[in-house]
């Protein structure tokens, strides 16, 4: 109705006729769109993970940090998984290394 019988009858050769190039025409886009999500978003990602680790990896006795949770302390002690961090006076709080998320200036935690 909507497509004349002559037009209908000829796109099934006219997509055969294009084999390799035709399918790989159609996977173009599939492909662009997996290169430009790499770039924006898989990339930075991988970048940021890095940081992190490296930045705990650094940590040391009397650095000052912020933690995930909002808790701000000085570490005291280090184990292979945990950090001990001294929040006030003679309270100390056990947390895991990845809850660290970033390295404060000395003084802040005053």
């Amino acid at each position: 109705m909507f497509i004349s019988s002559a037009f209908a009858q000829t796109a099934p050769a006219a997509a055969a006729e294009g084999g390799f190039m035709g399918s790989l025409t159609g996977m173009l886009p599939l492909v662009l769109m997996f290169v430009v999500l790499y770039f924006v978003m898989i990339r930075p990602q991988m970048k940021r993970q890095k940081e992190h680790r490296s930045m705990i990896d650094a940590l040391a006795k009397g650095d000052e940090v912020a933690t995930a949770g909002g808790i701000i302390g000085t570490v005291t002690r280090m184990a292979e998984q945990f950090i001990y961090i001294e929040v006030a006076s003679g309270v100390e709080v056990q947390i895991q290394r990845s809850a660290v998320v970033q390295v404060l200036p000395k003084g802040t935690a005053k």
